[in-house]
Formats: C-alpha cells, structure tokens, sequence
C-alpha cells in the first residue's frame, strides 16, 4: 500500500509486500558484494546463517501462534530483518551470535508485539543491540584490508576451540578515531601518523566509504522504485551533516568532518535500509522530516559521547520511541474536523 494522498483514503498500487522486499534485497546487493570484495567472505556466510535462522524461527513461532506459515514467509518480512542484521553485525561473529541477535529480532521485537506491522521497534537493529550487550567482545573484532580467504571466515565463525588469527582483525575508522581522540591525539595528527595501519580511506573508513557509496547508489533505486520516499533518507543525511558541522568548524581538530560521518559506519544503511522501515517510522510528511533528524541527531551525539563508535542502531530504538508522539503532533486534521 502507497501513501499518495497524505491521508485516507488509499489505494493499492499493485505491489505486493514480497514485491517491496525483493526490490530491498536487490539494493543491497552492491553493496554486500564490495563488503565481501574488501573485507571477505565472512559477511556472505553471516547472511546465509542469519537468513536460515530468521525463517525456521519464524515458521516455529508462526506454528506456534497459530498462523499460516506459508503465507507469511511468502512476504519475505524476515528475510530482509536477516539482510539488515547480518550486514551491520561483524562478519568475525561467531555463529551463535548470529543465532542469538536473530532470535531476539523474530522472537522478541517482532512477534511478541504481535508480528509484521504490529512492532514498536526495527526488529534487526534490536537484535544487534541485543547481541552487542551481551558479547561485547566478539562483537568489536572487525576485519582488517586485506581480504582475508574463505577458510579464515569460517574458522572465524565457526571456531573449534580455538581463536581468529590475530591478523584478520582490526580497529574500524569510527573505533579508532574514537579510541585515540579520547587519549588526547588530534585527529589531523591520528590519520597522519605513519605507523597508522591501512585504516582511514580519502573521506572515510578504508573500505566503508566505498560500501557506504554502494549503499546510497541502492537507497537511490528504492527512491527509483517507489519503495521508499525521500524524507526520512534526506532528514537523516541532514541531521548528521547539520550536527556535526558546527563541531567540525568550532574544532576540526577535535572533531571529524560532516563527510566522515556520512560515509562510515552504518549511516547510509541506515538512511535508506533502517530508516525507512514502514512499520517504526513515522507516518506523517512532517513526522518523517523531524524523524530522520532526530535520528541523524542522535547518531553524531552517540558516536561524540556514547560507549559504542557507531550509535546508528541506539539511535534508531531510540527514534522509535518517540514515533508515536511526533505522529500524534504532526497528524493532519481529520476532514470535517472544527
């Protein structure tokens, strides 16, 4: 169903949720395949983990309800759920991580608010949330440039009692900007330094920032498509930019750039992948604008003052909390209505 007319009454446009979904994979196919390309294997084995466990604990709990599973697996709901997780959790990740973030994600935050369109909050972010509180540890081992073969991901992921190659992990960009800004270096002085490893790229992340671009050339076929609209990406492009430049300009030294921001971590997924999820976000124009800053917002705030380099998925939960009061401030007036 396509919102055309800001308000009720609707009509269908002829697309079906599958439709929507498989339109959301295809996107996302540049961009996993320069993930592998870069950085390995590993995500592609992380996906197939995350999309095998997404749909045999979604036909389980469906039998469990009482629902037709045929019928909703058709959809591809939770496929998409697994994409989104399996991309934005380390590919190093031992399986039963993978495991763990997914049944929380299907379980938890989806069918316990009583399933697809039902949520309060984006199912695969609260699945990494999940498994970043509860396996800290194997959650900030990161590859490192070069890509490394198939059979270091697999021991990686699944280990026989013993650990990864030290040489297979490394600080992400976010990590380590992070890490030594807090030490008092400067960040001219940190991307300079000849002993850095191949960690900062020409805007970004080594690696992220080409990802990144793939992710927004993917959110720009959604828009192609129809599938998304282009508020909530826009808006949340906007908040990082419009937060983060103030304090690039004050001290540039201390603080990274707008373009840094933009293009590492998870920022373009989430602008055009997280984001726009139908079910969490808001639902009016003006509720998706105030939305997406908020979240663009909280992402800058995060990553500046919070525990983690990278507060994408925090600042989605926490955007979601607030959808049903910006939709009650922002809704149109009911036709008739004095």
């Amino acid at each position: 169903m396509i919102d055309r007319t800001g308000s009720s009454p609707h009509w269908h446009d002829g697309r079906s949720v599958g439709t929507v979904m498989a339109d959301v994979c295809i996107a996302l196919v540049p961009g996993l395949i320069c993930y592998a390309w870069l950085f390995g294997p590993g995500v592609l084995i992380q996906c197939a983990l995350a999309v095998c466990f997404a749909l045999l604990l979604e036909f389980a709990v469906l039998r469990l309800r009482g629902r037709d599973p045929a019928l909703f697996l058709r959809d591809g709901s939770v496929t998409v759920t697994a994409l989104l997780f399996a991309v934005s959790i380390t590919p190093l990740a031992p399986w039963w991580v993978c495991l763990c973030g997914i049944a929380f994600a299907v379980i938890i935050a989806k069918h316990a608010f009583g399933g697809i369109g039902c949520n309060l909050f984006n199912p695969a972010m609260a699945g990494y949330v999940f498994v970043l509180a509860c396996f800290p540890v194997q959650m900030n081992t990161w590859p490192a440039l070069p890509a490394h073969g198939i059979g270091a991901s697999l021991d990686s992921i699944f280990p026989m009692g013993t650990t990864a190659p030290d040489m297979l992990s490394g600080a992400t960009a976010l990590d380590e900007l992070k890490n030594r800004l807090e030490l008092m270096e400067m960040v001219s002085e940190i991307k300079s330094e000849t002993g850095t490893p191949m960690i900062f790229g020409y805007v970004a992340g080594a690696g992220w920032e080409w990802i990144n671009f793939l992710y927004l050339l993917g959110g720009i076929y959604l828009l192609a498509r129809g599938v998304i609209k282009w508020h909530i990406p826009v808006a949340v492009l906007a908040g990082v930019v419009l937060v983060s430049l103030p304090f690039y300009l004050y001290d540039p030294e201390v603080h990274a750039s707008p373009l840094f921001h933009l293009f590492s971590g998870g920022t373009m997924l989430c602008a055009f992948f997280i984001a726009t999820d139908p079910v969490t976000a808001s639902t009016t124009w003006p509720g998706r604008l105030i939305y997406g800053v908020l979240i663009g917002a909280l992402v800058i705030l995060l990553r500046g003052w919070g525990a983690y380099p990278d507060g994408v998925a925090f600042a989605v939960l926490l955007a979601n909390v607030f959808v049903p009061l910006i939709d009650l401030l922002t809704r149109p007036k009911v036709f008739g209505e004095q």
